[in-house]
């Protein structure tokens, strides 16, 4: 059985068992906060956990390395869209110790693409439409770093309210410890 059949097999029964019922809650995050984290597995349910968030709590978008690297793309979008029709009134950056993002060079993640079978030519191709594939697929060079250059990408955003606090935090993956960058009230 494929990955997909088992998940599709597995859903099948989530949903005659009415499993959904307890995971039920509204669109609008009831602590009306949004989290900015990175995907890294180990923050899955640590993260929610270590900041007493519940189901429904919370908007979570989750990006590699809490890294926000474009001030008109998906993750800043996310966040004007929380900010502005679902309730939200704190936004939270959260990157994480030991993360895959620090010290991350785009020639790394380019080698390896091309190793798995992507093409010169494709590659050529994302460069003739402008993009800076360095600067867009590199990482940090420390996590305090990405936070706060995450912090700054939405307090600068011209279409960001100026009103919203955003605060900057990092946690450490083995104990949820959360350690403060940047204190959005000031």
């Amino acid at each position: 059985m494929s990955k997909l059949e088992g998940i599709l097999a597995y859903n099948d029964k989530f949903v005659r068992r009415k499993e959904y019922m307890p995971y039920q809650t509204g669109k609008y995050p009831g602590d009306k906060i949004l989290v900015v984290t990175c995907m890294d597995t180990r923050l899955l349910e640590l993260l929610p956990k270590a900041m007493n968030i519940q189901n429904g709590d919370a908007k979570v978008v989750k990006t590699a390395g809490a890294l926000i690297t474009s001030p008109y793309g998906s993750v800043m979008r996310s966040i004007l869209v929380g900010v502005s029709l679902l309730a939200v009134e704190e936004v939270f950056v959260i990157g994480h110790h030991d993360c895959g993002m620090i010290g991350l060079e785009s020639g790394m993640v380019l080698e390896r693409i091309q190793q798995m079978g992507v093409n010169q030519e494709a590659l050529d191709s994302v460069y003739d439409q402008g993009v800076e594939v360095e600067k867009w697929l590199c990482g940090c060079g420390e996590v305090e770093e990405g936070v706060m250059q995450s912090v700054r990408m939405i307090r600068n955003h011209p279409l960001f309210p100026s009103n919203i606090p955003v605060h900057g935090l990092v946690i450490d993956p083995n104990t949820g410890k959360l350690d403060e960058v940047v204190r959005g009230y000031e």
